[in-house]
């Protein structure tokens, strides 16, 4: 894994032409220590890096579930969180929601509210390839109806907290791992103490 800017210069806009398709290193304190191709993280020994989930909610307070397409690098078809992301260099997190929200299910956000700060996970799927995260964790809410990509998503779904809390509670291998940490924490479902 190579990266393009040094601890040093990890707070300045890198030089490279193509870097909004790169993704912040970070140090295990949570510094940014650089950055590296977003196609080349994802491996058998992924580096620490920065990304966000995303949880929407609608004013009847259904959250938006999405079944991930099985062309992701990791977790192909398990379902989790509306969407997931990595900013992009210099990027505010805000915007990187709202950025990939359009991207992933064609929609605007709003009432972007971080509920998770602090959120840390590293998990392996089983093909092996690991997700290494400092996840900072959204809720938003939005009026208007998913027009999903296909590239991204294959299937979504609208449920209650509690029906989601019962299904992960019966089949927590049917998520995503990070889903069923997060919603632990937040005391929307109960696997017991701390992470799933």
């Amino acid at each position: 894994m190579t990266t393009a800017t040094s601890a040093q210069g990890a707070d300045s806009a890198p030089q490279t032409a193509q870097v909004d398709d790169h993704v912040i290193l970070l140090a295990e304190d949570g510094t940014r220590i650089g950055h590296t191709p977003r196609a080349t993280v994802h491996g058998l020994d992924t580096p620490l890096h920065l990304a966000f989930s995303c949880y929407l909610l609608r004013a009847d307070g259904q959250v938006l579930l999405t079944r991930r397409a099985l062309a992701k690098r990791t977790w192909p078809g398990v379902w989790t969180n509306s969407f997931c992301g990595h900013p992009r260099f210099g990027e505010e997190m805000s915007d990187a929601v709202r950025r990939h929200a359009a991207h992933e299910l064609g929609l605007e956000v709003d009432g972007i509210e971080l509920v998770l700060p602090d959120f840390r996970y590293r998990a392996v799927d089983a093909s092996g390839v690991v997700e290494n995260e400092i996840c900072p964790v959204f809720f938003a809410t939005t009026t208007q109806d998913p027009q999903p990509n296909p590239d991204e998503v294959m299937d979504l779904a609208w449920t209650s907290m509690q029906d989601l809390g019962t299904a992960i509670t019966a089949t927590p291998w049917a998520f995503s791992p990070w889903m069923v940490s997060q919603l632990n924490q937040l005391g929307e479902i109960d696997l017991g103490a701390g992470d799933a």
